[in-house]
């Protein structure tokens, strides 16, 4: 029987924090809504781009180990009958309409036209319309997928707000929900433990923990799981004039050590562990500040670097999940304030030019995307399956999926308009919808029954 948190203990170390949590002077505090605004003029980069820009070279390397055949995955379900839970896609609940809130970043006028390469098959939505969870939670269910990690931006703020109906509609529908805690302040790093507290409290204690993401190891074991965005970051990086800039929100790795050590000590009746990820490369710097593994969010870091990365993680002894994706194609900005150093980032599988104005490069880009979608696949499985390896070790499985309905970094599988059903107006913003818009889903769905699920190709684990 799972072990759960009673709300004393959880009322006694809220109530304690203040005393037992010191934090070093930070820079000037962003609030929840001015860290919304600097998204909306897409600032939001991971820990491993800003290590880039601080000059550190990430450790790629060819060194990559044995290769698995296909069949080793097939034992999965058996090591973990829990195992639709453990595939998670990176889910969105930031959108909004009257007012619009994210459709009409980077100077877009929605509904026509809006901050994203792509229309989604449901339009410019709201992502508190409960029938439209309902129609994301239908085709999660369907693609064999258990489990959503949702982007969290403090307590009190709007994607908070949207918890709740969140979790109602995925419980229905057998998925449960964990939490991609995001950069919404610039002191948040001394903040995770009451943050985490919180949300095991109030979306998990009092709710009988009836959608909150409770991984089943390998072992029995049972533990929360969340992953952290922008947490292991450089003090401060360089532009592209050479001029350093300090990293605001940049949390010294003692602050995030004694924050996991608290949250520990708070939980540590209450399950056999917690495990906390960080988008970071850093192999020395994230096991230091006390951080079970990485989970990488960023598409650009191709599958063939996974087994080599998987090993440096590994060596540090680290767990660690590099997702599955379809690529990237990022929404370009408009009316950039100081446009000098601003360099989109390329289409992702490739970096060739296409042009979008041609229907077969439109078809061709998809091509590409399902060829990255079934690469990242394999990948991540073959080093979740490495015996040599720290997962599979310490019975450790968990694939992120990136992403849900990141419609902006033009990575969504959620299903978008066929190029067919594109309206006039629709078709003069210049979307690179293909022919048949459902295809990353349908893809992701076979390679996730054929490689993962028993031969009845049932999905199991949603009970």
């Amino acid at each position: 029987m799972m072990r759960r948190i009673t709300r004393r203990r959880f009322l006694e170390a809220a109530a304690s924090l203040p005393a037992l949590v010191s934090a070093p002077a930070f820079g000037r505090t962003v609030s929840a809504s001015r860290w919304t605004e600097l998204g909306r003029t897409w600032l939001r980069e991971s820990s491993v781009v800003l290590a880039l820009k601080s000059g550190q070279l990430l450790p790629l390397g060819d060194d990559a180990g044995p290769v698995h055949e296909l069949a080793d995955f097939a034992t999965l379900s058996d090591r973990f009958p829990d195992i639709a839970r453990h595939f998670l896609f990176e889910y969105y609940p930031w959108y909004g309409a009257e007012p619009w809130r994210h459709w009409d970043a980077a100077s877009r006028k929605p509904p026509d036209d809006m901050a994203t390469h792509y229309v989604p098959r449901l339009g410019a939505y709201d992502s508190r319309d409960r029938s439209i969870i309902e129609k994301h939670a239908r085709w999660i269910a369907g693609s064999g997928v258990g489990s959503i990690s949702l982007s969290w931006w403090g307590a009190g703020s709007y994607e908070d707000e949207t918890v709740h109906a969140v979790l109602d509609v995925m419980k229905d529908h057998g998925i449960s929900v964990s939490f991609g805690l995001e950069p919404y302040a610039n002191d948040r790093g001394a903040r995770l433990t009451s943050d985490v507290l919180y949300l095991m409290r109030e979306y998990g204690e009092k709710r009988g923990w009836d959608a909150f993401l409770i991984l089943r190891n390998e072992d029995g074991s049972e533990s929360p799981v969340f992953k952290g965005f922008r947490c292991i970051l450089p003090e401060a990086i360089v532009d592209c004039h050479g001029s350093r800039q300090a990293v605001l929100d940049h949390t010294p790795d003692a602050v995030w050590r004694q924050q996991i050590d608290l949250l520990r000590r708070e939980l540590r009746w209450d399950f056999e562990r917690v495990f906390l990820l960080a988008d970071s490369l850093d192999f020395g710097r994230t096991p230091a500040s006390g951080f079970d593994g990485v989970g990488i969010y960023d598409n650009f870091i191709s599958p063939e670097h996974y087994d080599p990365l998987a090993r440096g993680a590994s060596a540090a002894g680290l767990v660690f999940s590099f997702n599955i994706n379809p690529g990237y194609d990022e929404i370009l900005l408009r009316d950039v304030p100081d446009a000098s150093c601003y360099q989109p980032r390329p289409f992702a599988p490739v970096t060739f030019p296409l042009d979008w104005n041609r229907q077969e490069d439109r078809e061709l880009a998809a091509v590409l995307s399902m060829g990255r979608i079934r690469d990242s696949l394999t990948a991540t499985l073959r080093t979740q399956c490495d015996s040599a390896l720290s997962n599979y070790r310490r019975g450790f499985f968990l694939v992120y999926i990136n992403s849900f309905n990141e419609w902006h970094e033009g990575h969504a599988f959620e299903p978008m308009k066929d190029d067919a059903e594109l309206s006039v107006a629709e078709r003069t913003s210049g979307y690179h919808n293909p022919s048949y818009g459902g295809y990353r889903l349908e893809v992701l769905t076979e390679g996730i029954r054929s490689l993962v699920y028993p031969p009845s190709g049932e999905p199991r684990g949603r009970a």
